[in-house]
């Protein structure tokens, strides 16, 4: 089910999930979602297993990455 920040960000024509950044370093995937959504004001890296808060943002995209830096999760707007 996808959120109502995600759901806004599709409905204005921009992207809001990125699949095929899995895997790919965070510097590289940063880079690719500021492009392809100009409306992401913060992406955030996050490494895995760290405690975020819960509070959905239609500017934000957070990078669960690992010790390495690769992308774990599907980046989503939220």
């Amino acid at each position: 089910m996808a959120s109502k920040s995600s759901e806004a960000s599709a409905a204005a024509g921009n992207k809001s999930s990125w699949p095929e950044l899995v895997g790919i370093h965070n510097e590289v995937a940063e880079m690719t979602i500021q492009k392809e959504n100009p409306s992401v004001k913060a992406v955030i890296v996050v490494p895995e297993g760290s405690f975020v808060t819960l509070e959905l943002r239609r500017d934000r995209v957070r990078l669960w990455v690992d010790q390495q830096g690769l992308v774990t999760r599907v980046p989503n707007i939220g």
